[in-house]
């Protein structure tokens, strides 16, 4: 159980957790949630040059965290799993409690 329990927390890292690693690409995720986008919309929203966009694309599609597909002469980046978002949101309230908290305990002592 143990050894299964590693190697799926080690995938998780590598995984998932590599994929996150960039602020951007958690940025592009959001971007992803809302509506599917090409590399020249993603570079437009988040005034990113499109080399940095297409690298970060590329981390995200060999995680399966978004999905190409051609659209005529372009290609279409959309979100992988809703779940990703849910996931990220939750974090996201994590961190928001735990800073929360610590501003609490700054005033407490001042």
């Amino acid at each position: 159980m143990a050894g299964e329990f590693e190697g799926e927390i080690n995938a998780l890292h590598a995984e998932i957790c590599a994929g996150l690693a960039d602020p951007k690409r958690i940025l592009i995720l959001y971007q992803l949630h809302d509506q599917p986008r090409t590399v020249t919309e993603l570079v437009q929203a988040l005034s990113t040059p499109q080399p940095a966009i297409s690298r970060h694309l590329k981390t995200l599609r060999e995680r399966g965290m978004v999905i190409a597909t051609r659209q005529g002469s372009s290609v279409q980046y959309s979100l992988g799993d809703e779940r990703l978002i849910q996931a990220l949101d939750l974090l996201r309230a994590v961190l928001r409690e735990n800073l929360s908290r610590r501003a609490e305990l700054v005033d407490r002592m001042g």
